[in-house]
């Protein structure tokens, strides 16, 4: 099920109901409302999902409760292994197993008849994300910074906590399992702020996002046919289509929490104003970068084994990054090309030193390898954009409305970094407005939304990773 679902909003009224009928004394009855409706919520795309999911909750449960017990190190890292083996086991499967017997085809030339078929797999929606979590729980409890869960149910509802089930944040379990582990009291006023949180990010997704991604479906579907201003507008669209689809999905998921008394991780912080790219990446999909940060990179040494370790360090944390996006080699070119900016940065630019334009322009160049279905489209369109023929080809795509969700975007950054709002229901709403200027607003904005909205079936676009 999606938050831009027509059943949502009913789906979503039931269980806020259910969840605080039960009174605020019933912890484990909320945490088992909240684990049947997530098992609902994301058994609505397929309910052999499930399973997996089970999966993961089970073996990494269990896991834990061993480790809490186990005294010997060649114990406890065989049960840390067996961990990391079934969760990436199960994600290496579903999202890269088709793509490496590709791989082995194509390098051997093997066809059809040779056996090597490509794998008809489905992926498991949000399976990236959950994985991630999870393994979180197992790898800080193997460190001994943070005492298992005795409660299955209390786990489960840390794993599948269907408003950032699919796509994040991607919780540590330090933070968000010691929540389901103790009572939650109904807010009205936290609840208010959830549900101008997730307006805000309905207009992000609804509005903005949707709009631009007509114009950037349609100069990536054909780059050597427009010109090349077409093309940088259809980039500069899907620039700005990215961001207000994943950090309008973030919104939604910390405001449809806040209705339940959960507090979510900040994921985005005004990231296209970064100076720099080690700044950027502080700004955008903060909970991934931060999950790659203290579970890949500093366990490879970080930068304390001097200027040549900390550069592959960094090259190998963004390989990994590309490939956790998706299994095709677009994605590995795109993690590659963000390793040598950040190894370029830190080895050639001043600390202090950064330039929001020239940081802007880097991430918006990289982002045609994300974007493009394939190696072939996204090296076709950056050669379009330095042909110089093609600038003088006619314009062929809606330029004012690509100009349109600019300076939407460009004002919700300057207006969050200006409130320092985040974390609030609606970044341009100072918390001490009153509530008529409050509730005003943000039907000001469900107006819009519904006024300007796209209706065609977008979805999010982090649903495929």
């Amino acid at each position: 099920m999606s938050f831009t679902a027509l059943a949502f909003p009913i789906f979503l009224l039931i269980v806020f109901a259910a969840y605080w009928a039960v009174g605020r004394e019933r912890r484990r009855v909320q945490n088992l409302v909240l684990v049947l409706a997530s098992a609902v919520f994301y058994g609505w795309w397929d309910w052999r999902f499930l399973s997996l999911l089970a999966t993961s909750i089970l073996v990494d449960y269990l896991i834990g409760r061993r480790l809490a017990v186990a005294q010997a190190p060649r114990r406890r890292k065989a049960l840390l292994s067996l961990s990391l083996g079934v969760n990436l086991g199960l994600l290496g499967y579903f999202k890269y197993a088709g793509f490496f017997v590709e791989g082995f085809r194509s390098a051997f030339g093997l066809g059809d008849a040779g056996g090597f078929d490509a794998l008809d797999i489905i992926l498991p929606v949000g399976i990236s994300f959950y994985t991630f979590q999870t393994l979180s729980y197992t790898i800080d409890v193997y460190r001994g910074r943070l005492q298992p869960t005795e409660s299955l149910l209390d786990f489960a509802a840390f794993v599948s906590f269907f408003p950032q089930l699919v796509a994040g944040p991607i919780e540590r379990a330090s933070r968000l399992l010691p929540q389901f582990a103790h009572t939650r009291s109904f807010s009205a006023e936290a609840a208010s702020d959830g549900l101008r949180q997730f307006v805000w990010g309905l207009f992000k997704k609804l509005v903005v996002a949707n709009n631009c991604a007509v114009l950037a479906d349609a100069a990536f579907a054909n780059p050597t046919e427009l010109s090349a201003l077409s093309l940088l507008v259809g980039l500069l669209a899907f620039t700005f289509q990215i961001y207000a689809d994943f950090s309008g999905y973030s919104d939604m998921a910390i405001g449809t929490a806040r209705l339940f008394g959960i507090t979510l991780s900040q994921n985005f912080a005004t990231p296209y104003l970064a100076r720099s790219i080690p700044a950027f990446w502080r700004r955008w999909h903060i909970s991934l970068s931060s999950w790659f940060r203290d579970y890949v990179y500093f366990p490879l040494g970080g930068s304390r084994r001097g200027p040549r370790r900390t550069y592959l360090n960094l090259a190998i944390v963004f390989l990994v990054s590309g490939l956790w996006h998706g299994a095709a080699w677009t994605f590995v070119l795109w993690g590659a090309l963000h390793a040598l900016y950040m190894v370029a940065w830190v080895r050639f630019v001043p600390r202090q030193a950064g330039s929001v334009w020239i940081t802007f322009a880097l991430v918006v160049l990289a982002w045609t390898f994300f974007r493009a279905p394939d190696l072939t489209t996204a090296l076709d369109y950056l050669a379009t954009l330095i042909e110089p023929a093609a600038w003088a080809q006619s314009y062929s795509l809606g330029l004012s409305q690509t100009v349109l969700c600019a300076l939407v975007v460009i004002a919700m950054h300057l207006t969050e970094r200006a409130t320092r709002a985040h974390l609030h229901a609606l970044a341009p709403v100072q918390r001490q407005s009153s509530l008529t200027v409050r509730w005003g607003l943000t039907g000001l904005v469900l107006s819009f939304t519904f006024l300007l909205m796209r209706t065609s079936d977008e979805p999010f676009i982090y649903f495929q990773f």
